[in-house]
């Protein structure tokens, strides 16, 4: 058990509504919007405008679209003069990451491999959510080819920089949406996460994200652990986005039954006192854990501990087996998409991802792909059952800081790519919910989060257990500004 470590109490800064719109969060905006104090056009205009400043520096927009977001929020706006917002959301900017289809626009995946393909000709049910809610879009966010890389990098992007320091990577594959959550281009970004995909860059970027249960909102095409997730500045942000997200469509075939609920409900309600909580520092397997990032989830689970948590240390239960079976599996499935394309086209994929690929899964045999996928299915047992005698979970989200920008991975060799996705990619596999909400800086001043898993689907508990978190929290440093 581990107590007697405690941190700053001192909560986050809560949004003004006198602060400039860029810095509101979503609740803050819904509220300015209905007393008047703000309209969707003034938000729009200023979003649009700390974007035109921000992107010469980050690149974490594939599209911008001004004039069709300030047409939404002229809308939005004679909405709410008539009282009749469409949901709590209607006005609120948004960004979608390039791989969740838009109607009309191109969806090249990361890679110069799919430039000139033809525009999506459908919403995913994600987008189509938030259009239904009335939010605002913004445009389209950045992603490595394929989503296949932990990196902003892309061959057709090229490099998406971390707000807090422009020489640092911001992780991915939700690389622009987590930098356009740090740098204020919207208060709701959607992200997609398969292997740690919204949380990884959510604890480079220092923001919240949530990867929802397997199922808990509507994708198309689903995919064994692929999901779609709110990346937010605040935990509230992110359940106001669940409750738009987690609506019906009829398109996923693998998703769970709808279950009409407030994820806003409840969410200052969890009592540490009631709670025992599973502390994990170490995976034992993948990349060390930097020293940096030990102590903050130590320091994390000690201050639950202090508030009255009952906080157990538990040992690792993935092996590196397992890991390496993950590996070779989406190794297998991405050499398979590499294969169906033209000669030419596969001189168009980033260099790295062409090798990272085809190394070794270009021998594969039947039996190899089966055998890492049995490695997936242990590694999804174990997840579930490592996890089962706690109400939630507490682990580093990533094992590293932030490293250099240009880099496509930690190290940078494509033999040996996802070593950094040991604390996150097992959630996806076993289909729990799990979110990563910053916790501290480093001593270089880079962001440091922590990890909040719980058990199968129970997203609502995570918010209220990572709300708890955000309440507990050292200060927290000012956010970036532009240059």
């Amino acid at each position: 058990m581990i107590g007697g470590m405690s941190a700053n109490p001192a909560s986050p800064p809560v949004s003004r509504a006198d602060e400039a719109p860029p810095a509101l969060s979503a609740s803050a905006l819904c509220a300015a919007y209905a007393a008047r104090r703000l309209s969707p056009v003034e938000v729009a205009k200023a979003a649009l405008e700390r974007i035109a400043r921000w992107e010469p520096s980050l690149n974490a927009m594939f599209l911008v679209q001004a004039e069709s977001a300030l047409g939404q929020a002229r809308a939005s706006e004679e909405r709410w003069r008539a009282g009749l917002p469409l949901s709590a959301l209607d006005g609120v900017p948004v960004t979608i990451k390039e791989n969740i289809y838009t109607k009309g626009d191109a969806a090249p995946i990361g890679t110069r491999a799919n430039e000139g393909l033809a525009p999506a000709e459908f919403d995913a049910p994600p987008a189509a959510r938030v259009r239904e809610a009335g939010c605002v879009i913004l445009g389209k966010t950045t992603m490595p080819d394929y989503g296949m890389l932990s990196s902003g990098l892309s061959s057709i992007h090229g490099i998406t920089r971390n707000p807090w320091r422009l020489d640092r990577n911001t992780s991915g594959s939700s690389s622009g949406a987590g930098a356009a959550a740090a740098a204020g281009y919207a208060p709701l970004n959607l992200g997609t996460d398969i292997g740690g995909s919204v949380r990884l860059p959510a604890t480079h970027c220092g923001i919240f994200a949530l990867k929802p249960s397997g199922g808990r909102v509507p994708v198309y095409p689903p995919y064994l652990g692929r999901v779609t997730g709110p990346m937010t500045r605040t935990v509230r942000d992110a359940a106001m986005l669940m409750n738009v997200l987690s609506n019906p469509d009829a398109r996923d075939f693998a998703s769970l039954p709808y279950e009409a609920r407030d994820y806003c409900a409840g969410l200052e309600s969890l009592d540490p006192k009631s709670l025992r909580i599973g502390y994990l520092p170490d995976m034992k397997t993948g990349l060390p854990v930097n020293p940096e990032v030990a102590a903050a989830a130590k320091a994390c689970a000690g201050a639950l501990a202090h508030a009255g948590a009952i906080v157990e240390e538990m040992p690792t239960f993935l092996s590196g087996a397992m890991l390496e079976g993950m590996t070779q599996f989406f190794e297998a499935r991405s050499h398979n998409d590499f294969q169906q394309l033209t000669e030419e086209r596969r001189r168009q994929v980033l260099p790295f991802i062409a090798e990272w690929c085809t190394w070794r899964a270009a021998g594969f045999t039947g039996r190899d792909v089966m055998a890492a996928y049995g490695q997936v299915m242990s590694m999804r047992e174990a997840a579930v059952n490592a996890c089962q005698p706690f109400d939630f979970v507490i682990s580093p989200t990533s094992p590293i800081l932030p490293y250099e920008a240009e880099l496509a991975c930690p190290g940078n060799d494509p033999r040996n790519a996802l070593p950094h996705i040991a604390f996150t990619v097992p959630y996806n596999m076993s289909e729990q919910p799990a979110a990563s909400i910053n916790w501290c800086a480093s001593a270089e001043g880079l962001p440091i989060g922590v990890q909040v898993v719980g058990r199968r689907f129970d997203d609502a508990g995570v918010l209220r257990m990572s709300r708890l978190i955000e309440k507990l929290r050292p200060a927290q440093k000012p956010w970036p500004e532009p240059a």
